[in-house]
């Protein structure tokens, strides 16, 4: 009986430890900017593509480091907002899509990431976009309307917020989260998450806020965060609204599907820069025949 209860009480250390582990270095394990590392491996350049090294000034004092990609002087411009691993230099794919669709594009790195200052954490995410957003409106003079807000994973999050404090032309969420909790729920449901999740991110109720329309992207395969809280973000939005549903895995279904991707993207872009209004809708024509098109193409693919 001894044995047990040494066991029992051995086993309740283990559980408090870990859930105070969890608390404590939350950033740590949500804010990866070391994974690959914070090196620059690549720039604009290297894919064909003009750009400028811009540097950004927070409202807290810090120098943010990024690139602005011109595709011409009448063209709209994406305000993008990567996720929560590498830097801006792991995002050229997504910078040679803006540019196909005739599209400027803003990339920055976060604080802590890349060769921005700081350390990078929740509130300091949203100070960093807001300062992204000024330089666009004040420094380079672009006006809101020919500003599209875009978000990628944990930049989802942070673009939601960003969209429900400022109006822009649109605003395009792609395989984001519902909020933070919910993910703790997903990743740990054995712990008690509501105590010990210091993060928020609450991108339901941002969805709810929002001033523009809004497109949300995402996978039904998505294996790091379910295709349920893409809905779930779609369903919160009371602006007009549309959802493109693609196929493959977190990190490379928009590769994997890029045609139609590109497409939707356009479909949506378009109908918002020439005014059009868009009927809420979930774009889901023929996914079935593109995930078996992309399942067909095996490890190719990738």
């Amino acid at each position: 009986m001894r044995l047990f209860y040494n066991l029992l009480l051995a086993a309740a250390g283990i559980y408090v430890v870990l859930a105070l582990a969890l608390y404590l270095f939350q950033n740590s394990m949500v804010f990866l900017a070391s994974l690959p590392g914070r090196a620059l491996t690549a720039t604009p350049e290297n894919a064909g593509f003009e750009y400028e090294d811009v540097l950004l000034t927070t409202g807290d004092g810090l120098q943010l480091h990024g690139w602005f990609v011109p595709a011409g002087k009448s063209a709209a411009t994406v305000l993008f907002l990567h996720g929560n691993a590498g830097n801006i230099s792991h995002r050229l794919d997504s910078i040679g899509v803006f540019h196909e669709l005739g599209l400027n594009t803003l990339i920055f790195d976060y604080r802590g990431y890349g060769q921005s200052e700081g350390s990078p954490g929740e509130l300091g995410t949203y100070i960093d976009a807001q300062s992204a957003w000024d330089y666009l409106v004040g420094s380079r003079g672009t006006t809101p309307d020919r500003i599209i807000i875009f978000g990628r994973s944990l930049g989802g999050a942070i673009a939601a917020w960003l969209a429900k404090e400022n109006r822009s032309r649109a605003v395009i969420i792609e395989s984001s989260f519902s909020s933070a909790l919910d993910m703790a729920r997903r990743i740990y449901p054995f712990m008690p998450t509501k105590l010990i999740t210091r993060l928020k991110y609450p991108v339901k109720d941002y969805a709810g806020q929002l001033k523009s329309p809004l497109l949300v992207v995402h996978s039904r395969d998505d294996e790091i965060i379910p295709f349920s809280m893409g809905q779930a973000i779609f369903d919160a939005a009371t602006v007009p609204k549309a959802m493109l549903v693609i196929s493959g895995d977190h990190n490379y279904g928009f590769l994997l599907n890029r045609d139609r991707y590109i497409q939707g993207l356009r479909e949506f872009i378009d109908g918002q820069l020439t005014g059009a209004q868009i009927p809420e809708q979930n774009q889901e024509n023929d996914i079935d025949q593109d995930r078996r098109r992309i399942d067909n193409r095996g490890t190719d693919a990738n």
